[in-house]
């Protein structure tokens, strides 16, 4: 029987920025529109899966992003001790989802074998892939590999009863996204293979890309594993700060909980 799990999103970091960096084909490529950064933890009474862990402070100066806490804080702020969580999910190796792999020491990083491959082989000889890195976390994770603290997966596994994992590719060789089972019924964490609502939306992707068609598949995937479109959370939006409740009222504008109905917007 699956567990059902309480889901939030944490916030971390923002960047202001306009259509033009948001869009292959941008409706106003001079219109703002600011960047989120999340990462997501699932809670039940057995087990606690964290998906991502975002960048450091010194990667958000070098690439001009705000950096609002530590990601491993965050998560603490929701009752989630970084130093306890057994498993974490990295949908895909880009820097503000990996960034802080070395805050759980004792977590076993989920990761697609075809995620792996992309980021330490050929392709990241082309600047417009390796540009989204950070070497030294790929190098991390490689060296956990060593550590037998990788677990590798060649497309979609359930990693228990409620929460699977599912390859979408397109964004990255290796995206994976999350699928929850919570007390709205099954919510999906897209990460990247969604970044804004707007993206999946209007089919008019985010213009960091390894695939197109994969994208657009993609999109498709993620509403076939949700519950409903409401039951789908892009990666990047500021709006699912918007749409969904906080925990609590200290933590409003820290984190939300994606198990609640969202507000229509």
């Amino acid at each position: 029987m699956a567990e059902t799990y309480e889901l939030f999103a944490v916030k971390y970091a923002s960047h202001q920025r306009t259509q033009g960096a948001n869009y292959v084909d941008p409706p106003d490529p001079h219109e703002a529109m600011p960047m989120d950064y999340f990462v997501w933890a699932a809670v039940s009474g057995m087990r606690t899966f964290v998906i991502d862990t975002g960048f450091k402070a010194r990667e958000a100066a070098r690439r001009g992003r705000t950096f609002l806490r530590c990601p491993a804080d965050g998560l603490k702020a929701i009752g989630v001790d970084a130093d306890a969580v057994e498993d974490v999910i990295v949908t895909h190796f880009h820097y503000d989802h990996v960034g802080n792999f070395d805050k759980f020491p004792k977590a076993a990083f989920h990761v697609q074998d075809s995620e792996m491959a992309f980021a330490t082989g050929r392709h990241m000889l082309e600047p417009r892939h390796s540009s989204s890195m950070n070497v030294d976390d790929v190098v991390g994770l490689v060296r956990h590999v060593y550590r037998r603290r990788v677990r590798f997966h060649d497309g979609d596994a359930e990693l228990a009863p409620g929460l699977s994992l599912h390859h979408i590719g397109g964004h990255t060789a290796g995206m994976q996204s999350v699928r929850v089972r919570t007390r709205r019924g099954w919510v999906v964490v897209a990460s990247d293979a969604a970044h804004y609502y707007a993206n999946m939306e209007t089919r008019n992707p985010f213009p960091v890309i390894f695939e197109l068609d994969a994208v657009l598949a993609g999109y498709d995937r993620l509403l076939e594993l949700a519950d409903s479109p409401d039951h789908v959370v892009p990666g990047h939006d500021p709006l699912v700060m918007e749409r969904y409740p906080p925990p609590s009222e200290d933590l409003a504008g820290i984190a939300v909980r994606l198990d609640a109905a969202p507000a229509k917007g």
